[in-house]
């Protein structure tokens, strides 16, 4: 019995000895031992397209600022609606305060995003200096015609101008909005469909001729 028990004790002893042992090759291999496993969940992500980290807009501050208005830009390939403020006079007859909104929503396309909307992956593709008048002599009367002739625009850029101008004042009561070059650029009437939204770089704004155009 004795024999039994002495035996017993050394497997006892070998086991303890052993513990320590591991864990100095574990270290040796440059793994460090644990005696309770850990698991600290996935790496944290920040979710693109998301501003819920940015305050609340001040509706206050944006009428002060102007007439409250929401424009298009780029984020994980798609279209993304941001909350912008343009200034139109008080008075201004409803065919001037057309194009005065869609210079304004022109001018606020091509600003660089805020750096909060930067930090969400916002971006845009329009680019500054671009102007926009009324109707020409021969033109329908809601016709915008651009600095830059539409179809020199990237397709980015043209889809978040149709999207923006579709989505606003500046647009028909159908959503349609009719878009030309300088002087006589044939004219065509535009689109913003969920499939642009969507896919601005692969779907083109859907449009047709005007006026024979």
């Amino acid at each position: 019995m004795r024999n039994v028990e002495g035996v017993r004790d050394m497997r006892g002893v070998r086991r303890w000895l052993a513990v320590p042992l591991l864990g100095a090759l574990l270290t040796g291999c440059g793994i460090r031992a644990t005696e309770v496993p850990t698991d600290f969940g996935p790496a944290p992500s920040r979710v693109p397209c998301s501003l819920t980290d940015a305050p609340a807009p001040d509706v206050t501050a944006q009428t002060s600022a102007g007439v409250p208005v929401q424009v298009f830009l780029l984020c994980a390939s798609q279209l993304v609606t941001v909350d912008r403020a343009v200034r139109v006079p008080d008075g201004t007859a409803e065919a001037q305060r057309r194009v005065l909104v869609a210079q304004g929503l022109l001018d606020e396309l091509a600003k660089t995003p805020s750096a909060t909307e930067t930090g969400a992956g916002y971006t845009t593709d329009v680019r500054g200096g671009m102007s926009v008048t009324g109707p020409g002599p021969r033109d329908p009367d809601d016709t915008l015609r651009l600095s830059t002739p539409p179809s020199d625009l990237a397709s980015y850029a043209l889809a978040q101008i149709v999207c923006t101008f579709s989505d606003s004042a500046a647009a028909e009561g159908d959503g349609s909005v009719i878009l030309g070059g300088p002087e006589t650029d044939p004219l065509r009437r535009y689109t913003c469909t969920p499939e642009v939204r969507s896919r601005p770089g692969a779907q083109v704004p859907p449009s047709s001729g005007v006026n024979g155009s």
